[in-house]
């Protein structure tokens, strides 16, 4: 029972995935937009803070002891049904402690349940992708 238990999540994830997939089959897919800045909202459940990040695909920020780099931010075209994704990766770095992969995979910004960071004191979810241009930098 466990073992189908663990498969739930997943197969959310999957059919997630294929019901979005098909506008990011190719970075060049006419449905599908390329962002260079990942807008990503961030939660310290300690202190109740709420931030947006604006992230450069490729370039680390810094959120707390969080280092979070954006890989690839994509949305639908605007006349499709809302749906942003990011290829995330996220590493814990303590001091005098190795680092810690906590997350690396797609979020997306309808579903964010479905692939989470899990972490007791910090959550991290997308919420868009912008142009370089129209992006402003660092954290509002």
């Amino acid at each position: 029972m466990r073992r189908i238990a663990g498969l739930v999540p997943l197969l959310a994830a999957l059919s997630t995935a294929a019901a979005f997939g098909p506008a990011f089959a190719q970075s060049t897919a006419p449905l599908a937009v390329a962002g260079t800045v990942g807008v990503l909202q961030t939660l310290d459940k300690v202190t109740g803070r709420v931030r947006v990040l604006e992230a450069p695909v490729g370039e680390p920020v810094a959120f707390g002891p969080l280092t979070i780099v954006v890989r690839a931010c994509r949305k639908r075209a605007p006349e499709e049904p809302p749906e942003t994704a990011a290829f995330l990766e996220i590493v814990e770095r303590k001091t005098g402690e190795a680092p810690v992969d906590l997350f690396k995979g797609w979020m997306f910004a309808s579903s964010p349940a479905v692939s989470a960071l899990e972490h007791p004191v910090y959550d991290v979810w997308v919420n868009d992708c912008k142009a370089a241009s129209t992006a402003g930098s660092g954290v509002r």
